[in-house]
């Protein structure tokens, strides 16, 4: 698959490793060129600088070819929006993007725009689990 991953902090950069691993055609978005060095010196996708709802700097990330774009800045906004960039203006089949807001995470949700994770819900669901015996030991 072709996917592009905007943000390359701490998930962003370990997604985007996993996935050349397993031989997909990895493209990584960041405005800090000092975050791709996460990707250490084996990454054999692509780099591209640049602001990541800018549509420019998304063409060439080669959005418009692309089967999957993940969006994890670590802003909920810029997710947000560059989602709904690559989902309505460029028709990429599959997003996702990170919100670690649960009351924004569930308003994308309900409205079908993308789909979208929430780390905060998550996080709070598998310390629930945990606290009440339901969960790993």
């Amino acid at each position: 698959m072709k996917i592009i991953i905007m943000g390359c902090g701490r998930l962003g950069a370990h997604l985007a490793r996993r996935l050349d691993r397993e031989g997909h055609d990895v493209t990584v978005i960041d405005r800090m060129s000092d975050s791709f060095a996460r990707l250490g010196s084996d990454f054999q996708g692509t780099m591209v600088l640049g602001i990541g709802i800018d549509e420019d700097v998304m063409r060439r990330a080669g959005i418009e070819t692309a089967d999957a774009f993940i969006a994890v800045s670590n802003g909920d906004n810029t997710n947000a929006m560059a989602a709904e960039i690559a989902k309505l203006v460029f028709k990429v089949p599959r997003v996702v993007a990170r919100l670690y807001d649960p009351v924004r995470e569930e308003t994308y949700h309900t409205l079908g725009l993308m789909e979208t994770i929430c780390p905060t819900v998550m996080a709070s669901d598998q310390v629930r689990e945990i606290i009440l015996g339901n969960g790993r030991k």
